[in-house]
């Protein structure tokens, strides 16, 4: 089949806007669709603020791949008034034998990376916003910090536009179709060609990408910013990113940054299985008390009004890891993420790994976690 280009991109969020970036700078033909605009709020890149970490209790793989994505994010920020990525260090914090305490020690033991030990006392003493569990145990690593997903993403999309890639915007996907020689995307703006394609719908990929619906979760996840007693503690300059594994349930958060108010999450919120144009965007009373829990506890002199809030979606695999592989019935699909809600960080890096792939089919980085071989021997978590 003719092809009027050499790759499209479906989606143009976190992965899709870097992908489309790397491939337009090495010369190739970039077509990027996305459904609403870039940096929208209905599926995984948004909030102002994101974790970016390279003690990585998930996994020590994903370490050399956090090197290369703080590299290429210093990149991206070249020229820029403000910067992508504010380093206010980070904490993984639990007790002695939880995950996300001992798998950030094995990852700073594993690639020697900087880092040092706090129990209780030295937590609450070094960073007065935390009042800790008595048996709490934290991992300080002072390289970590977060990124702006959606300055990343504009940038990324800009850079990708003057480097000669065509990005449309409100124009839905309908279907992929593989065809002898390359792909036919249908839009609800019209049909493209290409030789290959990179999808990267987020919490859209299973519509998209049928093989992918037996292993993907897409789940509600909800963010709240509450008033400070006394923001001098929860400044950048004082108060770490952190990841916490706690009784009430594992959390992350985030410094004052860009509106009033402390940032805090959940992990895994309240398990809700959701569709992305069928969930539930209204924030609950019940959704606050799911934060609040955390804050007061942990965080009391935060445990103000909730000033804001807003939801996004995790796209969850069994294992929580990534899937970056070609589609089983049709190479010419490149399948980019889901990231188990984990993954803008990497999205500069995952940009260049894509790149790698269409134009070269093989990437000097390793992804050898994300394949989707993994799941024909098991779809149950690791």
């Amino acid at each position: 089949m003719s092809t009027a280009y050499d790759v499209i991109v479906v989606g143009v969020g976190g992965m899709g806007s870097a992908a489309a970036y790397h491939m337009a700078a090495r010369g190739l033909r970039v077509l990027a669709l996305e459904q609403f605009k870039p940096g929208h709020s209905h599926g995984s890149s948004h909030g102002l603020t994101r974790i970016i970490r390279l003690a990585y209790f998930e996994h020590p793989s994903y370490v050399p791949l956090l090197h290369r994505a703080f590299a290429l994010w210093r990149d991206l920020e070249t020229g820029l008034d403000e910067p992508l990525l504010h380093v206010t260090g980070g904490l993984d914090v639990g007790w002695a034998g939880s995950e996300v305490f001992e798998g950030s020690l094995r990852s700073c033991r594993e690639h020697a990376l900087a880092h040092e030990i706090l129990d209780a006392r030295g937590l609450a003493t070094r960073f007065p916003g935390w009042v800790p569990a008595e048996n709490a145990m934290a991992v300080y690593q002072s390289d970590a910090g977060f990124v702006t997903p959606e300055r990343c993403i504009a940038v990324h999309t800009a850079r990708a536009i003057q480097a000669g890639a065509t990005v449309l915007t409100n124009t839905r996907v309908l279907d992929v179709v593989p065809e002898h020689g390359g792909v036919r995307v249908r839009t609800s703006a019209g049909e493209y060609t290409a030789g290959q394609v990179v999808l990267s719908a987020g919490p859209w990929m299973a519509d998209l990408a049928p093989e992918l619906a037996p292993v993907l979760s897409p789940e509600r996840q909800v963010l709240g910013w509450f008033d400070i007693a006394q923001p001098d503690a929860f400044a950048p300059s004082r108060f770490p990113v952190f990841v916490l594994d706690a009784a009430e349930g594992r959390y992350y958060g985030f410094p004052e940054y860009g509106v009033p108010g402390f940032k805090i999450g959940c992990y895994h919120h309240h398990a809700e299985r959701v569709h992305p144009d069928s969930m539930t965007r209204d924030v609950s009373p019940r959704d606050e008390d799911t934060l609040r829990q955390a804050v007061a506890r942990y965080f009391p002199q935060a445990n103000g009004a909730m000033r804001q809030s807003t939801t996004c979606l995790f796209t969850n695999t069994p294992d929580e890891h990534f899937i970056i592989d070609r589609a089983r019935s049709a190479p010419q699909v490149l399948l980019v993420s889901p990231c188990s809600g984990h993954g803008f960080k990497f999205s500069s890096v995952i940009g260049e790994i894509c790149a790698d792939l269409v134009q070269h089919d093989r990437t000097s980085h390793d992804i050898s976690l994300f394949r989707l071989a993994r799941f024909a021997r098991s779809d149950r978590p690791s």
